[in-house]
């Protein structure tokens, strides 16, 4: 076991992983499953998304408890030292990247709207570029900043999203709800892509976290009461608002909930406080991939904040379906692998870890392998001339742990062949 004092309760960890579910992505997720699934729909797919994610998370967790360490330092025996900084930072990169500059975007949404409030006419690339700049200026500058915005962001989106419903449920507006049929539809799979990519990171790096718990009991219990409530609430209040104010758009639904000023301003609050995180995480990873020295760390968190401004922009919200369905294709094998290593080749035992040094390659080339396969499907879908494939978001987790676990049975007997003909 490591060093670290293992002080952390369930309830601790639970309450750490709940309140990174009550964010903006939980209510662009229920935005998004409700224009083309029904609401029984939507909340069975999250239902059974939020219960795969949690199920790696354990199973990540865990391994993390075991050992006392992160989760880059726990995947340093399955891909090698090297290896898993690298691996790991690049998906923490894209996946940091792509969020900050959703919520950019959302955010830039929410600023032209409230402008347009007041007689100010600005575009949405505008106000996204604003709303990027600042957030990358606060990041580069201040956790004093974030832990403020954290402490006012997150009660006030509750306190909206519960006004909110409260508006939402009353007679005429549940006849609505109830009788909704979704013009367009969205496969299943595609529902449960979105959902399981809304939190694949979280899931895979959910040893960060848990590895200053007591024991094993602890990560399964906090993971099940942190993660489904909050997942399944956030994104069943994202579905039933967007039904209720009859608007497709997140930053449309805040601003019919109680004055467009308010609903404004805690969307834009709410989107910043997540950003300044996606910023700095995004930051640290870039110092990993690049090798680039820690006295660079404000630079890199600005490089990370500019490139996420860039793409909000250029409008990746609308491509809000397409990156999360990346994001379940590329970052559960990651887990698959880990997985197939500790679980089943270790089987559970804390003492027959170890790092190995450089990269492992049968840990890189079986996650390469379930990332490209599980990635297909979504390249394919923005080219609608080319033959579509459904999207299957768990075959990158099933092939990368199947194709680990037959590499190293196989490099095990040849090893056993030589030594019998020696």
């Amino acid at each position: 076991m490591g060093n670290k004092e293992k002080t952390q309760s369930w309830f601790t960890l639970g309450i750490v992983w709940a309140g990174a579910m009550i964010s903006i992505p939980g209510l662009l997720v229920g935005n998004t499953l409700i224009t083309g699934m029904s609401l029984s729909k939507t909340l069975t797919v999250t239902l059974i998304g939020y219960a795969i994610i949690v199920a790696i998370m354990i199973l990540q967790g865990i391994q993390s408890t075991d050992l006392g360490k992160t989760t880059v330092q726990v995947a340093s025996q399955v891909f090698g030292k090297t290896g898993s900084r690298t691996i790991l930072s690049i998906i923490l990169t894209i996946a940091c990247l792509g969020w900050f500059g959703i919520q950019a975007n959302v955010c830039g949404a929410a600023l032209a709207n409230l402008l347009a409030e007041l007689d100010i006419a600005i575009s949405v690339p505008v106000a996204s570029l604003i709303s990027g700049l600042v957030m990358v200026v606060s990041a580069m500058y201040g956790m004093k900043v974030l832990r403020v915005l954290s402490y006012i962001a997150v009660p006030l989106l509750v306190i909206l999203c519960v006004y909110g419903l409260i508006q939402a449920l009353n007679g005429e507006t549940w006849k609505v709800i109830s009788s909704y049929r979704p013009e367009q539809d969205m496969s299943f799979m595609d529902g449960l892509a979105v959902t399981m990519g809304s939190f694949a990171l979280g899931a895979v790096i959910a040893g960060d976290y848990s590895q200053f718990s007591r024991k094993r009991s602890d990560v399964w219990k906090a993971a099940l009461f942190g993660i489904i409530p909050a997942g399944v609430l956030m994104i069943g209040v994202g579905s039933v608002l967007t039904l209720a104010y009859q608007t497709n758009d997140v930053t449309g639904v805040f601003l019919r909930i109680a004055t467009p000023f308010i609903g404004g301003v805690v969307l834009i609050l709410a989107a910043w406080k997540t950003n300044m995180v996606n910023a700095i995480s995004g930051g640290f990873a870039l110092i990993n991939v690049f090798n680039v020295s820690k006295e660079k760390e404000k630079w890199a968190v600005g490089v990370a904040g500019l490139i996420g401004t860039v793409l909000a922009v250029i409008g990746i919200l609308d491509y809000f379906t397409p990156v999360m369905s990346v994001l379940s294709a590329m970052v559960p094998p990651v887990a698959g692998v880990m997985i197939a290593s500790y679980w089943v080749v270790n089987k559970g035992n804390k003492s027959s870890w170890m790092e190995t040094e450089g990269v492992n390659r049968l840990g890189l080339y079986s996650w390469l392998a379930g990332s490209i396969i599980a990635c297909i499907p979504v390249v394919l879908s923005l080219f609608p001339s080319l033959p579509q494939i459904s999207n299957q978001p768990l075959i990158g987790i099933v092939i990368s742990f199947v194709l680990y676990i037959a590499g190293y049975r196989l490099a095990n007997s040849k090893k056993v062949l030589l030594e019998e003909n020696r």
